[in-house]
């Protein structure tokens, strides 16, 4: 069965015996990754589980949405792992969160409820968890993968690093120096974000996705806001469409520019990193002075934002950005003509474009890797109304990373520009907003790493039932990981700052 709830959405409703080879033909003709594989708990009304994979349809501007319905007392489902590599993680996931089984698959690991701590056969986002029952405890050791051979040696790093990272586990499988295979292990910081999200009033929820990934608060929230309107049939007033994309685009520079820092640390090339600091500390004042938040906290809101730019405010961007261009055109030019920075940044941590591909990566680490998707021009909303072009290199590695970093820094001060003179006099929050209803849509945003995406079901009386959130690093860890192979341990810090992934946006 196929329907098209909204203009942006297709749903297909199929078998459990045809969900497979739904999804395979998708991934083979839309050359999309799996974007989304969740599940929910209908038991209650239709005893039944249901099961949903998202594919991205660039060519037709659409989101094509598969889902398949479980009898309760069934509980498995056919695994695309084997042969959608994106779909892995995610069937992982429901199996632990629901006791679904992806039959197939051929890693069966926890994933963010780990086995030393978590029992078995305790399922938290099913409807009838009981949070108010401690679960217990059960001591039972994570299994990594074994690398053998003559001086083949492992060295364990993390969960716990220094300084204000999250926690990960890192272990690395050296023969000498060179890395041969690195296994990444996280859910350490994994807080049962989408459970807290179930019977919120949605206008209440907005405040819960925006402290989901603290670096992309806005977008996060953003994304939550536009499932929300979507079910609701909201129209954003064109000048609110505009100051969300400005609020994106101030959230895009200062994470890239403080990476370029990062970058230019973990080299030891101090000035450089400094100055980026500087770049970094300016925007976040603005941030404040814009929105009375550093970090755009409470300035997305269901219908617009919750903080308009007047003439003033407009002038004070326009003066904070020119100040600016002049010092990040000073930092990159500083990182340019250091011939030791380049040395150490130009071959190390390459992603090849077809691991990429086959891992389902997005965002900017897919753009360094020749991948050119980005949700701002595929899926342009406000952005239909400026000009700018998509920043892709083709190395990637972390010299194309940081290009494409340093390009989108360039490219987000002259959108800012476009949207300022194009604001129109206007609401910037729809009005009459007070009696939310039932349905279920997809919200999505291109935030600086790459798509933000939730999809988000409610109740009557507009509760959320079910809130499925997919940050990009979530699909990313695993690029990271390929990414080092062949390099030396030292090399790793400055591979991992240059994809800069979230610890709390993946271990929701």
């Amino acid at each position: 069965m196929l329907s098209k709830p909204y203009a942006d959405e297709v749903l297909m409703v199929v078998s459990p015996g045809d969900f497979k080879s739904a999804c395979l033909h998708l991934h083979k003709t839309l050359r999309s990754p799996v974007m989304m594989l969740f599940a929910t708990d209908e038991r209650a009304d239709k005893k039944i589980f249901c099961v949903y994979a998202v594919f991205m349809d660039i060519q037709n501007k659409k989101w094509v949405v598969v889902r398949q319905d479980i009898p309760e007392n069934e509980q498995h489902f056919d695994s695309l792992a084997k042969d959608i590599y994106s779909a892995s993680l995610f069937e992982r996931e429901i199996k632990e969160s629901f006791g679904l089984e992806p039959m197939g698959n051929p890693d069966t690991r926890r994933l963010n409820l780990h086995s030393e701590v978590w029992p078995e056969g305790s399922f938290p986002l099913r409807k009838d968890f009981n949070r108010s029952e401690p679960v217990g405890f059960e001591k039972k050791d994570h299994v990594f993968t074994k690398v053998e051979g003559d001086g083949i040696f492992e060295v364990p790093v993390g969960p716990v690093h220094a300084g204000i990272i999250g926690p990960g586990h890192f272990r690395f499988s050296c023969a000498g120096e060179p890395i041969i295979n690195l296994e990444i292990r996280l859910g350490f910081a994994h807080r049962g974000v989408e459970k807290i999200f179930e019977g919120k009033r949605v206008d209440e929820a907005v405040g819960i996705a925006q402290r989901v990934c603290g670096d992309a608060s806005f977008a996060h929230a953003l994304s939550f806001c536009r499932a929300v309107e979507k079910i609701n049939n909201i129209v954003v007033p064109q000048r609110a469409e505009y100051i969300r994309a400005i609020y994106l685009e101030l959230e895009r520079m200062y994470n890239h520019v403080n990476d370029i820092g990062g970058i230019a640390v973990d080299v030891g090339f101090s000035f450089p990193a400094a100055l980026a600091s500087i770049i970094k500390e300016s925007i976040l004042s603005l941030n404040e002075r814009l929105t009375q938040s550093r970090y755009l906290k409470g300035a997305a809101s269901i219908g617009g934002v919750a903080k308009d730019i007047d003439d003033s405010k407009k002038a004070d961007v326009l003066g904070l950005l020119g100040a600016v261009m002049v010092d990040f055109k000073r930092l990159a030019d500083i990182l340019n003509v250091s011939v030791s920075f380049m040395d150490r940044v130009d071959g190390t941590g390459v992603l090849k474009k077809k691991t990429a591909e086959d891992l389902g990566v997005v965002g900017l680490a897919a753009r360094a890797s020749g991948i050119p998707v980005d949700l701002r021009k595929d899926f342009p909303g406000a952005y239909g109304s400026v000009r700018f072009k998509i920043a892709v290199q083709e190395t990637g590695d972390v010299l194309a990373r940081l290009r494409v970093r340093i390009a989108e820094f360039e490219t987000s001060v002259s959108l800012i520009r476009q949207f300022l003179d194009i604001l129109a006099v206007g609401p910037f929050v729809s009005e009459g907003i007070s009696n939310f209803k039932d349905g279920e849509a997809l919200g999505y945003v291109e935030g600086w790493r790459g798509p933000v995406l939730y999809w988000v079901k409610t109740s009557p009386g507009g509760s959320v039932f079910r809130c499925k959130i997919v940050d990009p690093s979530f699909h990313n860890w695993q690029g990271l990981s390929f990414s080092v192979l062949g390099d030396i341990i030292p090399d790793f810090p400055l591979c991992n700052k240059s994809f800069d992934l979230s610890y709390p946006g993946n271990d929701l």
